[in-house]
């Protein structure tokens, strides 16, 4: 068992954040904004409580996920890991590939909009370069 090889799920910038690396890199890294959707299925949270923890501003990271319904499922998840909802499906496909590629996305909230007790939360998806 001690010998086993595991996994692990790390990104370039995980690597070097929080370390004299990352301090280095830190200027070099550019956000590209490459497109502004909203965030798919937030009706269907199981805790809709962590809709009520975001604002205008926030960055949330972008995640692959494993989905039957759709090959290019792409999770929006806050900096605790809980699930906000998703990239829509009719937006994902591209961005889909450019994660498989390794690329890293991550989105920002740029507007919340109340509708009654439904909260429409729009987002802008930025590729991180360095």
């Amino acid at each position: 068992m001690a010998n086993e090889l595991t996994k692990k799920e790390e990104t370039m910038v995980s690597l070097v954040k929080g370390n004299e690396l990352g301090n280095i890199i830190k200027p070099l890294i550019k956000e590209i904004h490459l497109f502004d959707s909203y965030i798919a299925g937030t009706t269907h949270l199981d805790d809709k409580t962590v809709l009520e923890q975001i604002k205008t501003g926030d960055t949330l990271a972008l995640q692959r996920e494993n989905n039957k319904l759709d090959n290019n499922a792409i999770l929006i998840l806050n900096d605790e890991k809980k699930k906000l909802g998703y990239v829509p499906e009719k937006d994902n496909n591209i961005f889909a590939r450019l994660m498989d590629a390794g690329k890293l996305l991550k989105t920002k909230i740029t507007k919340i909009v109340h509708k009654g007790s439904f909260k429409q939360i729009s987002v802008g998806i930025y590729l991180v370069d360095f």
